[in-house]
């Protein structure tokens, strides 16, 4: 099939199951699977085989480097230890409990060892399922572990692969070693590309050029990260969340705004298209087994998932009692969750793209030339455990949060307050100073300090929640004048356009400037 007929359905497919979902309430991705699954009864995008490198190299640093940026390094920091387990001790317990099950029905040790490291890891961009629901500590946590455990997983699947087609060895010290160069490796060049960056971005002012030094970013770090055999996935994670601190210094407005534009839509495109291609990918491989091999499967798959689910509630639940008989410090407690928001947590270990990835890596003969032994078997129960994942515990999981009674997060909107406030208030403090120093008429520093202590107002009333108070009110009403002025300018220049009075690039540069002002009024500027 062409490359430009398979990009169009794609896209289509994206669109639809994107509309669908928000029309009918439903998660996303389960509707994208499906859309994935229907467009694989065409055969030439059934043929279209997705290369995993091509998820591993291309997709995953572009996503991976976002959540990065986006996610909060404050409650990382908070939650440190509870996130380091679940993306190392997690991974490794649930890597062991897969394999054990996957002998037990029939595979040898090497291929269920290398099924354990493909479904281990949860996805970061799958945990997007959740919305806005939990508290957000409760989702940085699932989004900080999802990011770091995908390294965990990669040096499981590469010892299990390794071992299995002949070329490594199983070994204390070979062990130790992959887990330190993985690790210390991959947050050394996240290090430097971090460094590299941020040097590059204070002496290159052109937005255009900081913006594709930031494009550039992932995939250099993924890319040295691999050429020392290290960590690609905790190379870009580490160079994220630097970059997170140093952006807000070193990046232009401009810059910022482009790269806001930008990411947000070829994120929602790679991630929509993403999980389709795992819906082509499970009913390829669907054909690729015998009826009797095909019921085997799924037994696999059904019990597969119910151990993953298990294992991670199992691990939630005695984990933190044995943190609270080590660590009895006072903060320690003010970091407990309820029972019932560890079952949400517990049902949030979604899988999604890398799991696909290290299936589809899986090669294809071993050293001696023979097949690698269950390698269809692999890629199919992979696909169908992302499946369940996503639509069994995708629907399930709006239920169990509400069940979950969870308390109403309203840390974000504070903070928010609060900036804005001090803010406001430091500006207006040192507002004199800098009209002398500017020489600004003090006309002009009247009106200013009238706007800004009208903006003061608005926020002090947010903050103590009055809605009829008369500085909302009056807000109110200029934001909606402000609006049908703009609306009735826009129609104006649109106008004059097709009067052939000014040129189209005229009516681009008018354009902007209201659309940046109309956003701006209606707050929906984009916050991640």
């Amino acid at each position: 099939m062409l490359g430009l007929e398979l990009v169009v359905l794609l896209g289509v497919a994206v669109l639809v199951g994107n509309a669908l979902a928000q029309r009918f309430g439903i998660a996303p991705p389960v509707l994208l699977l499906i859309a994935g699954v229907l467009l694989g009864f065409i055969p030439a995008v059934r043929q279209a085989q997705l290369p995993a490198k091509v998820v591993l190299l291309l997709f995953l640093p572009v996503l991976l480097y976002w959540e990065s940026l986006t996610t909060s390094l404050r409650e990382i920091r908070t939650n440190l230890r509870g996130i380091v387990l679940l993306s190392t001790a997690l991974v490794i317990l649930t890597a062991w409990a897969v394999a054990a099950t996957g002998h037990a029905l029939g595979l040898p040790w090497g291929s269920a060892w290398v099924l354990g490291a493909a479904v281990a890891p949860t996805d970061a961009t799958a945990v997007g399922v959740l919305g806005r629901a939990p508290p957000r500590r409760q989702v940085t946590v699932l989004r900080a572990e999802s990011l770091v455990n995908d390294g965990t997983a990669l040096v499981i699947y590469g010892l299990a692969v390794g071992i299995t087609v002949g070329a490594d060895h199983l070994s204390i010290p070979n062990i130790g070693g992959l887990f330190l160069l993985a690790y210390g490796g991959g947050a050394a060049v996240g290090v430097v590309v971090a460094w590299v960056n941020t040097y590059l971005r204070r002496r290159l002012p052109d937005p255009l050029l900081g913006n594709l030094i930031m494009i550039l970013a992932p995939f250099t770090a993924y890319l040295l990260a691999e050429l020392i055999e290290a960590s690609g996935v905790l190379a870009v994670v580490v160079s994220g969340l630097i970059m997170s601190q140093t952006a807000p210094r070193v990046v232009r407005a401009e810059a910022r705004r482009q790269a806001m534009a930008f990411w947000p839509m070829a994120t929602f495109v790679i991630n929509g298209a993403l999980f389709v291609l795992v819906g082509v990918e499970l009913q390829d491989a669907v054909r690729t087994l015998s009826r009797a091999d095909f019921n085997h499967a799924l037994t696999v798959v059904g019990l597969v998932s119910a151990v993953l689910v298990v294992v991670r509630l199992a691990f939630l639940f005695v984990s933190v009692y044995l943190i609270r008989m080590i660590d009895r410090r006072p903060q320690q407690r003010l970091l407990r969750i309820s029972h019932r928001a560890r079952v949400v947590s517990g049902l949030a270990g979604f899988r999604g793209a890398v799991s696909l990835a290290i299936a589809l890596s899986v090669p294809h003969t071993l050293d001696s030339g023979e097949p690698f032994p269950d390698r269809d078997l692999i890629v199919f129960v992979t696909s169908g455990v992302i499946v369940v994942t996503l639509v069994v515990q995708g629907l399930l999981l709006p239920g169990v949060v509400r069940w979950a009674r969870l308390p109403r997060d309203t840390s974000v909107e504070e903070e928010h307050i609060l900036a804005e406030t001090l803010a406001a208030e430091g500006a207006l403090a040192v507002l004199p100073q800098l009209a002398a120093d500017l020489g600004t008429d003090p006309k002009v520093v009247d009106s200013l300090r009238h706007e800004y202590e009208a903006q003061l107002a608005v926020v002090r009333a947010k903050g103590t929640g009055a809605g009829d108070d008369q500085a909302l009110l009056r807000n109110q009403l200029y934001t909606a004048l402000r609006l049908a002025l703009i609306s009735h300018k826009r129609a104006t220049v649109v106008r004059l356009r097709d009067e052939r009075r000014i040129d189209d690039t005229v009516l681009r540069r008018l354009q902007a400037a209201l659309d940046f002002e109309e956003v701006r009024l209606s707050g929906r500027e984009p916050t991640d």
